[in-house]
């Protein structure tokens, strides 16, 4: 299988690594900043053979990959996907798959009618851990779900902002939920049953004035089955990451899985005493070097295998979907200061520009 990677950035060896994992015919790598692309280069030890370009159109055109991950800022996600999804190619779209539920929806019918396949790479679903809690929601062993909580506690200070102009943007980014938190809050929803009934939520910019969007977000979800999820996520603890937990309470268990990326289950008590608590906490746990996981290994399989069998992916368009939708929930709710009703028809990052205005308006009398 012929593959392109499009964005060389701070996550492409992650890509370039699973692709090499994968055994796929790595043909291009492509960024607008050629150095960028010789530095990935050298770190994933590529071959000389792989071609280098600063146009990904161009690459489209002479190549015809037939699967093409997007690695770029998000805000060009929808173009990219767009013009390589009309060329025929498969993608895997880093989060979020886009920055509008419009686009969102865009690229899921255009990849339809090209009968090709989109995967948006929330890798953290192939986590051991979250595999095994799954299989247990999956399996009804849970009883009722009553309530789950997302908490994303981490640090990101000016020099990672000053790293990359379009970071903490509302056109290119979004703020903390969407970049950082959006892993978690797509596995909080998949867990609870996906189906919302309406979100309420705060958010604020609290130690980040350079930057538009949110450095803090806190949302009460009313799940569709009865059950509601709690959402916590800042990128202000002082003075480095602290911890990303799922919490899963339900009328026969409690679950909670930790680590770096949600890699450790820390907690594992069911009613039915099917498995021994400190044997799965053992087997099913995994010490990651970064917040990446081991998660884009997997994940490329599984898309590769859905490629050449004709079926969805594991983590497919409309699940990238869920997870923005969620996000500009809360960013709605938020502004408008009452509880949002799911699903949207129309929501974008960019509807929240100058959200945060009055606040430096304020300091600045201050």
């Amino acid at each position: 299988m012929k593959y392109a990677l499009i964005g060389c950035g701070r996550i492409s060896p992650n890509h370039l690594e699973a692709a090499k994992n994968n055994s796929i015919d790595i043909a291009a790598i492509c960024d607008i900043v050629p150095d960028r692309m010789d530095i990935v280069a050298k770190t994933c030890n590529l071959s000389d053979s792989v071609i280098k370009y600063t146009d990904y159109k161009e690459l489209i055109e002479k190549e015809h990959p037939e699967l093409v991950a997007i690695a770029t800022e998000s805000g060009t996600h929808f173009d990219i996907a767009s013009h390589c999804i009309s060329c025929g190619c498969n993608v895997i779209i880093e989060k979020p798959i886009a920055l509008s539920i419009e686009d969102a929806d865009k690229l899921i019918a255009l990849a339809k009618e090209k009968k090709v396949l989109i995967c948006v790479n929330h890798q953290n679903r192939f986590n051991k851990s979250i595999q095994y809690i799954r299989n247990a929601v999956e399996n009804g062993r849970f009883g009722k779900l009553l309530h789950a909580s997302a908490n994303i506690l981490w640090n990101r200070n000016q020099s990672y902002y000053s790293a990359a102009s379009w970071r903490g943007t509302w056109a290119q980014d979004g703020g903390v939920l969407m970049n950082q938190c959006i892993h978690n809050i797509d596995l909080l929803r998949w867990m609870m049953g996906n189906e919302i009934d309406e979100v309420f939520a705060y958010t604020d910019r609290l130690m980040h004035p350079y930057i538009e969007a949110e450095d803090f977000g806190s949302a009460l979800i009313k799940f569709s089955n009865g059950s509601y999820g709690i959402i916590q996520g800042t990128s202000n603890v002082f003075p480095k990451n602290l911890e990303e937990t799922l919490y899963i309470f339900g009328e026969n268990a409690t679950v909670k899985a930790g680590g770096k990326s949600v890699n450790i289950i820390e907690e594992w008590s069911f009613a039915d005493n099917l498995d021994n608590s400190e044997h799965v906490k053992s087997k099913y746990s995994e010490d990651v070097p970064n917040i990446y996981g081991y998660g884009h290994t997997p994940l490329y399989a599984d898309m590769i295998d859905a490629i050449r069998t004709g079926r969805a992916p594991y983590v497919s368009g409309e699940d990238g979907k869920r997870a923005l939708e969620l996000v500009l929930a809360i960013y709605k709710s938020a502004k408008e200061g009452q509880p949002v009703k799911l699903p949207l028809k129309k929501c974008s990052a960019l509807d929240f520009k100058g959200r945060f205005d009055d606040n430096e308006n304020q300091s600045n009398q201050l």
